[in-house]
């Protein structure tokens, strides 16, 4: 029996479906999963094993401790440490299984003559991790243990952006200086379909392996994976002209009859959405009234089709009602949404 006043279902069938169609982008196309900040709030260690037992050998997380946590004995599956070297012994990376990618000149002078396999990251114009164009000539790219070159789009979620050629453009000028076994690597979710040339040898998918999206392109080709529910914990009836939550924001016009929801900002339902946000039951949809608090919410259920009674679930997103639709209410990104659920919703996986 689950608990929880909160409930995350997630429909691993249709995760491993978006998987596989970024497996089937093109013929041995590596399709690398990021699964860092606890994949996107839906439980590394849950979706690695998951993933591993459905062919992939393939990960980038992070940091060096969301590597460590996936506790990785298999020398076939390699895990990218996205955040690098920083100050942490090379010995670490050696005993955790992991693959630092390289991100700065003073990274890649530490570990050049060393035995450890690693990445080298470009900036191509994002300017946020990697190495700086002018600094490539101290790089050497005929150096044994460099197994993977990386980049990242800026603007890859936008189809007819420039940028994203421009970028394509300067990561193509790096072919000619690696041997043929160096990997390359410059598409995320959204980058991965812009077109076939920007696969590479690998791409790197993370909110589209979630069933999440910033463009309609994306939405055409992937299936939904999470459903958001919270958990009527009091149903009550509220007076006419009186307040709801904290500060006195809402005032009832009529005797209303109310639902108090066991969610709040500590599970990810943001303030933002405080008297215009919506949770929904079957064909019905409740108006959040008054402040959204830190462990619950109310809604307005008087005109509710159904009975309704305390430990039942109400959805906050679903199947109709995606992530998207909830991000854009609270002017955000799915991104955002998916890893601000808290830990107290029990993450189901279906």
């Amino acid at each position: 029996m689950i608990n929880s006043s909160g409930i995350l279902n997630i429909n691993t069938k249709n995760l491993i479906f978006n998987y596989n169609y970024y497996k089937k982008l093109k013929k041995n196309l590596i399709v690398a999963p990021t699964i860092k900040a606890n994949a996107y709030g839906l439980g590394d260690n849950k979706i690695f094993n998951l993933l591993v037992k459905n062919g992939c050998k393939h990960f980038f997380v992070a940091t060096l401790s969301e590597g460590l946590k996936l506790k990785n004995k298999n020398n076939s599956i390699q895990i990218y440490v996205l955040n690098g070297l920083q100050n942490y012994k090379l010995n670490k990376f050696v005993k955790g299984n992991l693959i630092p990618v390289i991100n700065s000149i003073e990274e890649y002078k530490r570990i050049k003559n060393s035995n450890i396999n690693f990445a080298i990251h470009i900036d191509t114009g994002m300017n946020r991790l990697g190495i700086s164009l002018e600094n490539i000539e101290f790089l050497n790219f005929k150096n044994p243990n460099m197994k993977l070159i990386i980049s990242h789009l800026s603007s890859s979620d936008e189809d007819k952006n420039k940028y994203n050629f421009r970028q394509k453009k300067i990561f193509n000028t790096f072919f000619k200086k690696v041997s043929k076994s160096v990997l390359f690597s410059l598409a995320n979710a959204h980058g991965a379909i812009l077109n076939k040339t920007y696969l590479y040898d690998m791409i790197r998918p993370g909110i589209g392996i979630y069933g999440c999206y910033e463009n309609k392109k994306l939405e055409k080709k992937i299936k939904n994976v999470v459903c958001f529910k919270g958990k009527i914990i009091q149903i009550k009836y509220i007076q006419k002209k009186e307040y709801v939550g904290y500060n006195r924001t809402y005032k009832t016009k009529n005797r209303i009859k109310a639902a108090i929801i066991g969610l709040g900002y500590e599970d990810g339902i943001p303030r933002l959405l405080s008297n215009k946000g919506f949770a929904y039951f079957k064909n019905d949809r409740f108006r959040i009234i008054g402040r959204i608090s830190m462990d619950t919410f109310t809604i307005d259920i008087s005109k509710s089709s159904y009975d309704l009674k305390v430990g039942m679930y109400i959805d906050i997103i679903n199947e109709k009602h995606k992530i998207n639709k909830f991000a854009k209410q609270c002017k955000t990104i799915s991104y955002e949404v998916l890893t601000s659920i808290g830990n107290r919703v029990y993450r189901n996986y279906e």
